[in-house]
């Protein structure tokens, strides 16, 4: 075979190879898929008749799990099926409280000490600092005992100590940008500040800070579930993953299915989440 003759093969295997690597592994397609059926069950199912996870079936306490009640019962008749997808929502509150204050508060003085330096950047520095040094549990239930139960205060409490991590996330990837060439290059033509955040800074941070939102997301959905099992979330029968694991505790020997069955969602979604962080972090680093 000529040399000619070798060259469409070799060109036509390299679109393909490149191709196969940009498909999603089964580990990814698993988590995401994972992800998806708890989001959509938890904005659906309570979207249906008769979904009530508070309503109790007196006839059947404890009752195993099957037809009719697929996860069982807890002791007072309650579907845990249904308190299990009432705990999603609970959980994805919180999720999406923490990442706004994170990402926004975060972000916004990630950048500004990456881009300002000096003495911007150390102020910002201290602050962080000074806020990753205070017991985010400890400070989060004193909140509650003085404030009540309430997901928007946990959520906001919980995103506001993610700040500092979401800010020197985004600062490295700031101060990195910023000596490249093309960022160089926009500042001696004259480009205005503010501009080249807006098109060549944030677009670059993006990613990399929403990458890291999936690592905040864990952290949030773990704390407000110790937070409902320590009994400050929120308040029975108010269904979330930790309160009804905190639930069940008494009863692990006689019906472990009303603890177990929260457990293993909380797991396996925290699981998910930081498999898919992993994978994310890491197609960006070879990036």
């Amino acid at each position: 075979m000529s040399a000619a003759e070798t060259v469409p093969v070799t060109t036509a295997a390299a679109p393909r190879k490149a191709a196969g690597r940009r498909r999603p592994s089964v580990g990814m397609l698993a988590a995401g898929t994972w992800l998806a059926v708890v989001a959509l069950a938890a904005l659906l199912l309570p979207l249906l008749p008769g979904f009530d996870p508070l309503h109790g079936d007196f006839a059947h306490p404890s009752a195993a799990p099957g037809p009719g009640h697929w996860l069982g019962t807890d002791a007072a008749g309650r579907d845990v099926l249904q308190r299990t997808v009432a705990g999603a929502r609970a959980s994805f509150t919180v999720a999406g409280l923490t990442i706004t204050v994170g990402l926004l508060g975060g972000g916004a003085l990630g950048v500004a000490a990456g881009w300002f330096r000096g003495p911007v950047d150390k102020v910002i520095g201290f602050a962080a600092d000074l806020l990753m040094s205070v017991p985010t549990l400890i400070l989060v239930m004193i909140a509650v005992s003085l404030r009540g139960p309430s997901l928007t205060l946990i959520g906001a409490l919980i995103g506001l100590f993610t700040v500092p991590h979401f800010a020197r996330v985004v600062r490295a990837v700031v101060l990195s940008l910023s000596e490249r060439g093309f960022v160089q290059a926009a500042r001696m033509i004259g480009t205005a500040p503010l501009r080249i955040l807006l098109r060549e800074v944030v677009p670059h941070v993006a990613p990399i800070a929403l990458t890291f939102a999936f690592t905040a997301t864990t952290v949030s959905i773990v704390a407000e579930g110790s937070l409902s099992f320590l009994g400050f979330g929120l308040r029975p029968p108010e269904p979330s993953w930790g309160g009804i694991i905190a639930e069940g505790r008494t009863t692990l020997g006689s019906a472990p299915w009303i603890s177990l069955a929260p457990a293993a969602v909380l797991c396996l979604t925290v699981l998910a989440l930081n498999y898919l962080g992993d994978k994310l972090r890491s197609k960006g680093g070879r990036g």
